[in-house]
């Protein structure tokens, strides 16, 4: 999978208050560029715990739930859009199934 955009990530971790974030945040960015998903269930095959939305919208759960992250899959060109992460209080103010 390419994803985009990984500055995303570092942007979130490299904030004081959320160091902690960089080794689950991390990880999956190097598991999910190893991966293929082509279809939802590949995606819950690796991260059971992950949310398959509408419009090809998945929300992980990050380090513990303690943080989400909201991306948008582009199946047939293996991209995954990074749409949002923060903190599970954050995402409850979101729209997720719009942003």
């Amino acid at each position: 999978m390419h994803i985009i955009s990984r500055k995303t990530l570092k942007a979130f971790y490299g904030r004081p208050e959320f160091k902690d974030a960089k080794g689950p945040l991390e990880a999956w960015f190097y598991e999910t560029k190893k991966a293929v998903w082509i279809t939802p269930s590949d995606i819950k095959a690796l991260y059971r715990s992950a949310d398959i939305l509408k419009d090809n919208r998945v929300v992980f759960n990050i380090g513990g739930n303690k943080y989400r992250l909201v991306v948008k899959i582009n199946y047939p060109t293996q991209t995954v859009f990074i749409r949002f992460v923060g903190t599970h209080r954050d995402y409850d103010r979101i729209d997720v199934e719009n942003i």
